[in-house]
């Protein structure tokens, strides 16, 4: 990650929190490096008839509609916040390789 998206992610990390944050609270950095934040990556998504979702168990398959090096979208508290491409970590493992800071949901600190 580079020194720019590090603290691109930190200032949507701490607008977040300042949303939060009851009036008059200090608005030091080490302050919320324990707040937890609801962090997605949308894989992707598909549409099954009720019947073929009620049949799913475990070791069911459901496919997506991205594939492997297809770019992603990643959410903070349900704001893009990031895009980039799904990658293989591992034998199982699946990634993101951020690609892309979305700027334009970044507000302005005060």
């Amino acid at each position: 990650m580079t020194d720019e998206t590090h603290s691109l992610l930190k200032d949507i990390a701490a607008a977040e929190i300042e949303k939060r944050a009851p009036e008059g609270a200090g608005h030091s950095v080490n302050a919320m490096m324990n707040v937890s934040l609801d962090v997605q990556v949308v894989l992707g998504q598909t549409r099954l008839p009720v019947a073929q979702l009620l049949s799913l168990s475990r070791g069911s398959v459901v496919e997506l509609d991205k594939r492997i090096g297809q770019p992603l979208e990643v959410m903070i508290n349900d704001r893009l916040v990031a895009r980039g491409d799904l990658v293989k970590v591992g034998e199982d493992g699946l990634g993101i390789t951020l690609t892309e800071i979305v700027k334009d949901h970044v507000p302005e600190m005060r």
